[in-house]
């Protein structure tokens, strides 16, 4: 981990393409999505049949663990700002989730569940804001929504890799949800060793990504002690403000997996659904962030949101087996148009020295409305039914694409700029 910082000739291969440490952490990404999504698909269904857990607790584990995800990258990312170094922190984070995540094929009991789930989403708030600080600091504001897309489009395909594998383990190989569990240790491992040996530190970022620097001095140093959180501006604030209305909607994807099952596709065919959703995700990553490094950030995510709300709305009314997979690859474009994108607005918002700082932010305002729309999403499944439940979702992420066009700028010109 000891890198030292790279050479002009090195800084200038960065700012010129998307560089080895965009494709190492994409790689990072695909390998430990391929982990974790070897699990993933088939929690709730262990859960609910093998540890006999309800809705409400399945919320619960889920909306806890992304929190608990989210605080944490506010700290690190403050941390990678003050220490000057990212790489530390994102090695650390992957290695404590890839030991934590198979040990969920040894849980007897939903707390047990709740443990491990929580100490694997400590790394991945360990590793989360320094990373996509990283991603930010390797490329030029003019292909950042490109570099976050290929990120995304990677993290995506290893999310098709797993549920494969799954399937693959489960249904021509005959292994119980346990054993599958375990074998998610082996990518999980390859991915710690990528990122140990195939990222580097970037050094300083460059004085012209600083946005919001009406004149930026020569003699200052690119990386400072973290100032106030004002020092972030309104409009970053604004955003953050939108991004908790839409996520006190956005409850786990686990409950869209509990509802294809009530629509009839069968438990040896989830994993193949997953895995559909994320080729989806994948394919439309890239794309949506080439479109907002050429229309700006806010289009694109305000055309996911709004599709996201519609997708909601008819999870609540679907009834037939196939109407789950239409509206899984519906639900796929959603993540191509707003992913990428929403990080690559956080870094055109944020100074360049703030930056593991707003990321950091920009997780917890996530993780802030996680814990509760996933508790009120199971409590509503649970007393109301799924209609209601996926209509409060809609309504909110609505509510939300009209804040965004209403009071967060959307960066045009720094996104088009000339690349």
């Amino acid at each position: 981990m000891g890198d030292s910082p790279p050479s002009a000739s090195e800084t200038s291969e960065r700012r010129s393409w998307l560089g080895r440490n965009v494709l190492a952490l994409s790689a990072v990404s695909l390998l430990t999505d391929i982990s974790s999504e070897i699990i993933y698909p088939l929690l709730p269904l262990f859960l609910s049949t093998v540890l006999g857990a309800s809705a409400a607790t399945l919320g619960l584990i889920e909306g806890a663990a992304e929190s608990t995800a989210a605080l944490l990258k506010l700290g690190s990312g403050w941390l990678s700002d003050r220490l000057r170094r990212r790489k530390p922190l994102v090695v650390a984070g992957y290695l404590l989730a890839s030991i934590a995540r198979p040990l969920v094929g040894l849980a007897t009991s939903a707390s047990q569940v709740l443990a491990i789930r929580l100490t694997d989403r400590v790394g991945k708030g360990i590793r989360g804001a320094p990373r996509d600080a990283l991603i930010a600091d390797s490329v030029t504001p003019q292909l950042r929504g490109r570099a976050f897309g290929l990120h995304r489009a990677a993290d995506h395909l290893g999310a098709v890799g797993g549920p494969l594998l799954a399937f693959l383990m489960l249904d021509g190989m005959g292994m119980s949800l346990r054993s599958v569990f375990l074998w998610a240790a082996v990518p999980g491992a390859l991915a710690v060793a990528v990122a140990v040996w195939g990222v580097r530190e970037t050094g300083h970022p460059s004085s012209r990504d600083q946005p919001r620097s009406p004149e930026p001095s020569p003699h200052r140093p690119e990386f400072q002690s973290p100032e106030p959180a004002a020092s972030l501006g309104s409009s970053f604030w604004r955003y953050l403000g939108v991004l908790v209305v839409f996520t006190l909607g956005n409850a786990t994807d686990a409950f869209l997996l509990l509802r294809a099952t009530q629509l009839g596709v069968a438990v040896a065919l989830i994993p193949l659904l997953w895995a559909m959703l994320s080729v989806v995700k994948s394919a439309s990553s890239v794309p949506g962030g080439w479109l907002s490094d050429r229309v700006g950030r806010k289009p694109p995510i305000v055309a996911g949101w709004a599709l996201y709300a519609l997708v909601y709305m008819l999870f609540g009314r679907a009834g037939e087996p196939w109407h789950a997979w239409a509206l899984f690859a519906l639900y796929g474009l959603y993540f191509g148009l707003t992913e990428g994108v929403e990080k690559a607005l956080v870094a055109d918002l944020a100074p360049s020295d703030r930056r593991g700082t707003a990321f950091g932010w920009y997780n917890l305002a996530i993780g802030i409305g996680a814990l509760p729309a996933s508790v009120l999403f199971g409590v509503l499944w649970d007393r109301l039914g799924p209609t209601a439940a996926f209509d409060v979702g809609a309504a909110l992420a609505a509510l939300a694409a009209l804040g965004l066009l209403l009071l967060v700028p959307g960066h045009r010109s720094m996104a088009a700029g000339t690349g």
